[in-house]
């Protein structure tokens, strides 16, 4: 069996009581960066040997891992934060040991967009989740479809590009769709700010951007 452990995305009081015990029940945690995980094992006073996992060498270290765990070493996934596999290594994994008939159990817990989602005030009955936007190919065309999207869609973006995004998100939906911008969830300097998008660029002009965002962007009015 593996296990899919989500941890914290900021506060570390996000950490469920389910999760601690299965971390120190399982033999070998693969981890998207050892270091990270170790500060979060040692918090915990959970001691148990780690593997990197991480998209550099996901395709690697599969067939590796799927040995191990048919040997019978039972394994849990966690990324740096949040729920692996959303905009996070593990899908590829996942997918590869539900084909071998290995029993997935994926633990409840924290995800940045779900607390940003609900936060926004937005209809939440049907929504798209699109994560990070490609920097370049595609780009152009995706904006394009997020423009006559007619559901509420989530976006993540880096505080690098924060500005980029609100100027396209300008260009492609102008006054007319509402946005919601949540940064740092569950973390000290928490925030979320709200508006269009011109007023949204105007914000990040004149205030840095930091932080890991989620971008929410209004269903669109038939």
């Amino acid at each position: 069996m593996l296990f899919v452990v989500p941890t914290p995305i900021g506060n570390l009081e996000d950490m469920t009581l389910r999760a601690l015990r299965t971390l120190r029940e399982v033999d070998l945690i693969l981890a998207e960066d050892t270091r990270q995980t170790k500060k979060l094992l040692d918090h915990f006073e959970i001691k148990k040997p780690l593997h990197a996992y991480h998209k550099f060498n996901e395709h690697k270290t599969v067939e590796s891992i799927i040995q191990k765990i048919r040997g019978g070493i039972k394994m849990a996934l966690v990324s740096d934060s949040g729920t692996p596999g959303i905009s996070d290594p593990g899908h590829i994994l996942i997918a590869q040991c539900i084909k071998e008939n290995i029993t997935v159990q994926t633990l409840p817990g924290a995800t940045a967009f779900v607390p940003a989602l609900v936060n926004s005030g937005f209809n939440t009955e049907e929504f798209l989740f699109i994560g990070f936007l490609p920097h370049k190919k595609g780009r152009q065309t995706l904006l394009k479809k997020i423009a006559l999207e007619q559901r509420t869609q989530i976006l993540y973006e880096s505080p690098y590009r924060m500005v980029k995004l609100m100027e396209e998100l300008k260009t492609h939906l102008g006054e007319q769709r509402g946005i919601s911008v949540s940064r740092e969830i569950s973390k000290m300097f928490e925030e979320t700010v709200r508006g269009n998008a011109p007023e949204l660029l105007q914000h990040f002009t004149q205030k840095e951007p930091k932080g890991e965002f989620v971008v929410i962007i209004s269903a669109q009015e038939v």
